[in-house]
Order: C-alpha cells, then sequence, then structure tokens
C-alpha cells in the first residue's frame, strides 16, 4: 500500500559539515566503546542501443582538490557550515522552513483532528516521546513490525512540528546499532524540530558518541547518576580467521580486484594489510575529526577542549554536568515532573504523552501536511543485493534485483510520477544483480529525474545502483564507493582427509571443475581464468562508473580499486554531486522535474510492507521469532554465492545490520563467511 508524504522545501544552501576525508569502512565500527556538480538528464536511451556510445551526460563539477574549495567556516544552530564546491551550490538545499499556519489553515486541522479516527486521537498538551535504541532500519515499517524505522522517526518529528495538540518532544536515546548517515539524518529532523518554537528534551541513561551526537541536538539534556558514559574516543578493528581456517584444513581461495578492496581479507590474510590499514586509520580520523566539530561547536568550547576532556577519561556524570555536557542529573520521573511544572499540569494528573508508535498512525493530512498533485516515487533499496529471491530470505531484509527492476519499470510506464528516488542503503552483493538494476535505472533515468539518496552506506554493489541516476545525494558520513570485486572458493582437500570424506569428479570440458571441486586447489589453467573473470567484472564496473559520473577512464580507476569513501570526500573526487539527506534529493528531483521548490510534492512510497506471519505473531509477543530469523541470516550468510560479487567486508554488513541478539558463535560465522 502506498503512503503519501509532504515534503515542503526552500532554495537555501544546507549546512555542511568540515573535514573532507579519505577512505572508510563500515559505520557500525566505530562504536564508542572500542571505537552535494549538476548533471543534465540522460538524453533518451534505447534498450537496444549500447549504453557505452550513448552521449555522456554535461558535468559542472569542479575537480579541484578539496583544500581548493574548502573557505570560512561559520556556526549556525550547532551545526558546522562548510562552503563546498560550486556544482554542490547550485543545487537547492532542501532545507526545512517552518512556516506557522494561518488562521484557516488552524481551523481546519483542528476539525480534522475531531473526525480523526480514534488510533489517530492525540490529547492537547501531550508530549511526543521516541526511544532511540537499537537497530534503526531504512525501510518503511508494518504496524507489526519491531525495531525503529528512520523514514518513520523523521515523518513524526515533522508532524509533531506542525500538530498543535504536541506541546514538545522527549528523546529516550540509548545504545544505537546504526550508522553515521542515519544518525545525520535524525539530527537534522531533532534542529528541523527545533524551529517551531517547541522544546526536545534528551534523556540519556546510555551514552556514548553516536548517542551524544544526536542528544546534542537537543536544547537539554539529562542523565541519571548511574548513568553510563563512554565518550572515550572512537576505534575501527579487523579480525581474521586464516589462522583458524589452516587449523581446521581449509583453504581459502580468494580473487579480489582493487587494492582496497579488502572484503575477503579475514579469510585470505592474518594480518590487516597496508591498504586496508590506510583506509582505516583515514575513516577513524574523518568520523573522530567531524564529531569533534560537531560537538565542539554545539557545546561552545574549543576543539581543542573537547579533545583533551575525551582524552581524561571521563565517565562521571557529575563531571560531565560541570562541564556542560549534559543539562543535569535526574532520573527518568524527575525530567518528566520538570515537563509537567512547565507544561502546567497539575502534580497528580499524569503527563500527557504519546509515544512513537502511536503517533505514527497519526495521518499527515490530519496536521495539515497534504501533498501536492506532483508526485515523487521514492523506491527503497536495504540490504544485500541478489538477483532471486532466496528460499531462506526474510521480506524486506535484502534488495532482490528482479523485485527491484519491477518496481523501477513500473515507475518508468507510469505518467503519474514526475521524478524518482532511489533511497540506498546497501553495502552491495551480487554483482549481475547489480549491473541489471544499473541498467533500469540507466533506461529510468532517460524518461524522468532520477536521484540517489544514499544512507548509512551505498558501497560495491550499492554504488552501482547510486551511480545510474542524474545525481548522487549523500549524507556527509555515508559510506560509498567501493568500486572493485571479490570472488573465491574454499579448498576443503585437506579437511576431507582429516574426517575421512572423499569426493570424485568426472568432468567434460576444460574449465568444468573450477568451482565444483572444492576438494582442490585450482590448476594453473583454472587460477588463470578464475582471475580474468574477476578482473573482467571489474572493468566493468570501472567503466560504467566513468560513464555514469562523466569521468574518463584513467580518472576513475584513480577512486576505484575498490576504496570507500564519505560522503563529502567522495562529492570532492566526483563520485557524490551533493551533501544532505532525503529533503535535499526531493528538492534536486523538484528542480530537474521542473517544480518549483515551494510548491508541495507527494512522496509516493512503492511497495510499503504488509505484516509478514513472524511479524504479526512478534507483535503480540511471540519470543520465538527472533531465534528464527537468526537462523535463517545466519544459515543464508553460511553459503558461498555464485558469481562475482560486488560487496563490502562481511564484517561491515553484518554490524549494518545489526544482528545484535544473534547467538556469538554464529555471529562469528556470518562475519567471516558472509564476505564471499
Amino acid at each position: 500500500m502506498s503512503k503519501l508524504i509532504l515534503l515542503h522545501t526552500s532554495y537555501h544552501l544546507t549546512p555542511i559539515h568540515r573535514r573532507a576525508c579519505n577512505s572508510v569502512v563500515s559505520p557500525s565500527l566505530f562504536t564508542p566503546s572500542s571505537l552535494r556538480s549538476q548533471c543534465l538528464r540522460p538524453q533518451s536511451i534505447s534498450p537496444s542501443t549500447p549504453l557505452s556510445l550513448r552521449s555522456i551526460s554535461a558535468r559542472a563539477f569542479d575537480s579541484s582538490s578539496p583544500e581548493t574549495k574548502e573557505e570560512e567556516l561559520k556556526e549556525s544552530d550547532g551545526e558546522i557550515v562548510n562552503k563546498t564546491t560550486t556544482a554542490d551550490k547550485e543545487y537547492p538545499s532542501g532545507e526545512f522552513q517552518f512556516e506557522k499556519a494561518s488562521a484557516w489553515k488552524s481551523f481546519v486541522v483542528k476539525l480534522r483532528m475531531l473526525i480523526a479516527f480514534p488510533w489517530q486521537r492525540v490529547k492537547k498538551g501531550s508530549v511526543l516521546t521516541i526511544k532511540l535504541r537499537g537497530q534503526v532500519s531504512d525501510q518503511l515499517k508494518s504496524r507489526f513490525s519491531s525495531g525503529l524505522s528512520l523514514p518513520q522517526i523523521c515523518e513524526n518529528l515533522m508532524k509533531a512540528a506542525y500538530d498543535p495538540r504536541i506541546s514538545g518532544v522527549y528523546l529516550q536515546i540509548e545504545s544505537l546499532n546504526c550508522g553515521w548517515g542515519k544518525v545525520e539524518e535524525i539530527r537534522r529532523h531533532i534542529l528541523d524540530f527545533k524551529k517551531s518554537g517547541k522544546f526536545v528534551v534528551a534523556y540519556v541513561p546510555a551514552c556514548g558518541e553516536k548517542e551524544y551526537y544526536l542528544a546534542s541536538a537537543c536544547q537539554e539534556i539529562y542523565a541519571p547518576p548511574s548513568a553510563y558514559f563512554s565518550l572515550f574516543g572512537l576505534t575501527v578493528q579487523s579480525s581474521f580467521v586464516r589462522g583458524v581456517l589452516e587449523k581446521v584444513g581449509i583453504e581459502p581461495q580468494v580473487e579480489r580486484i582493487g587494492k582496497y578492496k579488502s572484503a575477503g581479507d579475514q579469510l585470505a590474510r592474518t594480518t590487516m594489510s597496508e591498504e586496508n590499514c590506510e583506509m582505516l586509520t583515514a575513516l577513524l580520523d574523518n568520523i573522530y575529526g567531524n564529531w569533534l566539530d560537531v560537538i565542539s561547536s554545539t557545546r561552545g568550547k574549543k576543539r581543542e577542549d573537547i579533545e583533551n576532556f575525551i582524552n581524561e577519561g571521563v565517565y562521571q556524570v557529575e563531571k560531565l554536568k560541570e562541564e556542560g555536557w549534559i543539562t543535569n542529573i535526574q532520573y527518568d520521573d524527575e525530567v518528566i515532573s520538570m515537563l509537567k511544572e512547565r507544561l502546567g499540569v497539575q502534580k497528580e494528573k499524569t503527563l500527557p504523552m504519546v509515544d512513537y508508535r502511536k503517533y505514527s498512525r497519526v495521518q499527515q493530512w490530519t496536521v495539515g501536511l497534504s501533498g501536492g498533485k506532483d508526485k515523487i516515487a521514492i523506491i527503497r533499496a536495504s540490504g544485500s543485493i541478489s538477483r532471486v529471491q532466496g528460499g531462506l530470505s526474510l521480506p524486506g531484509s535484502s534488495i532482490i534485483g528482479e523485485q527491484f527492476i519491477e518496481k523501477i519499470r513500473t515507475v518508468r510506464e507510469s505518467k503519474r510520477y514526475k521524478a524518482a528516488i532511489i533511497r540506498i542503503d546497501s553495502p552491495g552483493g551480487d554483482a549481475l544483480a547489480s549491473d541489471l538494476m544499473w541498467r533500469e535505472i540507466r533506461l529510468l533515468a532517460a524518461s524522468k529525474p532520477v536521484i540517489a539518496s544514499m544512507s548509512d552506506v551505498a558501497a560495491s554493489g550499492g554504488y552501482y545502483m547510486a551511480m545510474a541516476a542524474d545525481a548522487i545525494v549523500a549524507e556527509n558520513l555515508t559510506l560509498t564507493g567501493s568500486i572493485g570485486v571479490v570472488t573465491g572458493k574454499f579448498n576443503l582437500g585437506k579437511l576431507y582427509e582429516k574426517i575421512g570424506f572423499n569426493k570424485e569428479i568426472i568432468s567434460r570440458g576444460k574449465y568444468a571443475e573450477v568451482l565444483a571441486a572444492e576438494q582442490r586447489s585450482f590448476r594453473p589453467e583454472e587460477a588463470e581464468i578464475f582471475a580474468k573473470s574477476a578482473q573482467n567484472a571489474y572493468k566493468q564496473f570501472r567503466d560504467k562508473a566513468a560513464l555514469s559520473r562523466s569521468m574518463t577512464v584513467d580518472k576513475m580507476e584513480e577512486v576505484a580499486q575498490g576504496r570507500v569513501w564519505t560522503g563529502n570526500d567522495a562529492a570532492s573526487r566526483g563520485l557524490v554531486d551533493a551533501i544532505g539527506g532525503l529533503s535535499r534529493a526531493v528538492a534536486i528531483a523538484k528542480l530537474k522535474a521542473n517544480i518549483p521548490q515551494d510548491k508541495q510534492v507527494a512522496l509516493v512510497e512503492l511497495a510499503r510492507p504488509s505484516p509478514t506471519l513472524p511479524e504479526i505473531l512478534s507483535g503480540i509477543g511471540a519470543s520465538l521469532v527472533g531465534v528464527d530469523r537468526t537462523m535463517k541470516e545466519v544459515l543464508q550468510e553460511l553459503t558461498f554465492s555464485d558469481g562475482v560479487q560486488a560487496r563490502m567486508e562481511g564484517i561491515m554488513f553484518q554490524r549494518l545490520e545489526g544482528a545484535s541478539q544473534a547467538n556469538p558463535i554464529f555471529s562469528l560465522f556470518k562475519d567471516y563467511f558472509g564476505s564471499l
């Protein structure tokens, strides 16, 4: 069932965080305890015309170094503003502008609230409460789905800004299991909500760098005296299982193209490569530096003072209050009592509150946020990429090429959509599926504007999809690029000897046993064709990236090689066009579709999820659903995928998806064997 979402944008430049960065890996590897060239729409593409022969679109990208583009910084509402590339400035920002409702509109809204369904009614003077904890999905969720949905969090904050029944927002922030891209998006919507003049208060019983990054956008921050604060800095880790495999008689034979392509290193190496170390170090510097910049601006302190405070290893809540990191030390009930007093609620009465899940049922139409006639399709692509639906695949847990292509063709053949936005949150996967989806997105872009909007990660196959769009929008810390491939197989010969197992093969054809014979190593001629096959897949990926981004192959090679970049760094290298979230992608789509920026549009979410039986059972309290999901995920990831893969490191994806409740042993195997 489709969902209409209003988005009103303005033509102002959006704030951009400082620090052009270098290479990157998974956002979720950085844990508190351990760690925006304008492109014209492409010309019409005939399905029978080779894409390599079509005219390359004009691009106004300035390829000069990031240093020459960086100008003076200024502060704005706790955000670091960085004037970036000329091309980026040419795009509208999509920045949220709060407009106070007229007397007539207020009357209409109140009337709508009177006739709303009972489950959409909210008591006047209510406080919207959202518990930001655990995994945050980029997908829309059904009523019975567990966990948080980024689109619904952002929608709730926007609705609450205009809802006269909502007095403010009370955020309870605990350990988050998501990347920095989603954190940036949520933080932006918190700042947008504040423009309404309503309060937003944060309560942080457990707080690391990501959690404090969000809390710092709030007007007040409270913590209980026993709160767990671990603002000690960031680390990144890489684990290697080659030694373990050798002990059990398994020889991994991995072919990865691109010196920075680290997928497979856990299997093939026992130590970190110099190139991987370079990427990890640059990522660490970039994310940590960005965090210091934003927090120092928010707290009104020098960056050096923030860094020195972190290096003191402070964990005492009293010290945090003394240094101005939090507003006060209070328990949850004390914060609620304080809010009651602020809102004039009598002590003996209960503070009217509405939680995230119930408020998600309130329609935007109810609060006066109705969409316009022009429609923009939103097609979400989250998870690893595969070509067909697997037997153990869970609905909405991955990108199925066949299903995604159907959605793309539906939008291309429909006249109701003025433009389309591909919302990507994927570390990649099957290279063939990625290429097929790339083709369909290019065909769609020939008929109407297509904008790619990146969430936490759009790397490898995820970037393969994005580069087919007219323009690519990424968050400052989105992980993107990783233009490279990896493939491989296991030689289980020694393991078979140890357990007394034997396998014999009768074949016809010189290379018939390339992948079939797992009981022996590659023969020289097999190893050669295996390597050439991977190299050919890489060249196709790289050359199409060069075509899509209007670069020469040599120029693309400089930023390919399997290297992953943050969004800001990717923008300085021509891989990304603009820095921002979904709202900026919509603003750019409106620009390219010749829709005035001040005109409202309706965002139509395709394939809004329907509740599955496991979700319904989960919604009514079944405890085995999580176990069932974990086992299916593990069994699916423990098998080798057929063909060449365009994906990021397995560990990265596992942490991105956040199977935090899985058995540690299962998680270990999933981390290592999910890479290929």
